[in-house]
Formats: structure tokens, C-alpha cells, sequence
């Protein structure tokens, strides 16, 4: 069987490639993925996965910021990782995390990511590591809020920004839907 990966800026996507996308991440989380969760997968970098049968994987990695010891970062995000069904433990999810890495590596101070607990396997294997310090976001309207749900499921990536202080805090931009 044929496997292609291919990375594409959401603008490059077609409508019907982003319906497929749509169609993979639905399916992949069982109804538990709104037009929020897709709305934090676009405006980024996408890696997808192709095989026999179409699309197989996905992943994508959007701009957030993240201040981190009183210096805003520039972040990679991951977001709206997920593997067909019945193509699942097969290597397509490091594949898609190989070029969402490549992204992050080259282009971002910092990757970050929020981990769900069968996702935090690969990305462990891949070198993510589970941020142990406090999260907090900046709100819109309560300025910056403690987020102590992400505290267990915040993953990092750390790259030219150097080696990070759990002792500080991240303190993520704010977005609408789960902010992390």
C-alpha cells in the first residue's frame, strides 16, 4: 500500500480536502470535536496522511503565544491530531507528528500541545514532555486564570528558546472554546 504525506497551509487546502479533514476528525472523536475545535486547526500548517482508501491522518500546527518567565513565545501549537479507525497503530500518527515537528523545530520558540490520555503515549515517544508546572491563560474579561484541568495534560516542545522553568508559569493567549 501507498502511503503520502503531504504539509499544506490551510489556504492551499482545497474545500473538498478540508471536508475530508472535517469527516477524518469527526469520526476519529466520536462527536466530541465542535466548530471550536476545528476553528483552533486552521489558519496553520497541516500534515495529512494518504493511503489506498484516502485520508488516513491528520495533524496541524497553528500560531499561539505563550509567555513563559516575563518573554512572550512565539508557539507552535499542535492541534486536531487524529488517525483513521482502521489505520490506527500503524505509524501514521508519528508521521504526522514528524512534520508537525519540523514545523515547530524551525519555525516556533516553543511547542506546545494539550494531550488527551490514549494521544500522550506518542507524543511522550516522540520527546514531548508533560509540562509539570502551572498553566494559566490571559481572559478577555477576568485577565489571567489559573487553568489547573490543563495542568495534567499540557505538553511542551522546547527549541531555540532553551530549557524552561517549571517553577514559572505558561501563560497562554486566550481563544475561544477550550483555551488549551
Amino acid at each position: 500500500m501507498s502511503i503520502r504525506v503531504r504539509t499544506a497551509h490551510t489556504a492551499d487546502l482545497t474545500p473538498a480536502e478540508l471536508d475530508a479533514v472535517r469527516g477524518l476528525l469527526d469520526a476519529a472523536f466520536e462527536g466530541d470535536f465542535g466548530e471550536e475545535d476545528w476553528d483552533h486547526g486552521l489558519g496553520g500548517m497541516h500534515a495529512l496522511v494518504h493511503d489506498g482508501s484516502g485520508l488516513a491522518a491528520h495533524g496541524a500546527v497553528v500560531m499561539r503565544r505563550v509567555r513563559h518567565r516575563g518573554r512572550w513565545l512565539r508557539t507552535g501549537y499542535v492541534e486536531n491530531v487524529a488517525v483513521r479507525a482502521d489505520a490506527r497503530r500503524t505509524g501514521l500518527g508519528g508521521l504526522v507528528m514528524a512534520e508537525l515537528e519540523r514545523v515547530v523545530d524551525r519555525a516556533y520558540d516553543l511547542g506546545a500541545l494539550s494531550a488527551s490520555d490514549d494521544g500522550a503515549r506518542l507524543y511522550t515517544s516522540r520527546g514531548w514532555r508533560l509540562w509539570s508546572g502551572r498553566v494559566h491563560a490571559l481572559s478577555p474579561r477576568d485577565g489571567i486564570v489559573r487553568m489547573p484541568d490543563e495542568e495534567g495534560s499540557t505538553y511542551v516542545r522546547t527549541v531555540p528558546a532553551g530549557s524552561l522553568d517549571p517553577g514559572q508559569e505558561l501563560l497562554f493567549d486566550w481563544r475561544d472554546g477550550d483555551v488549551l
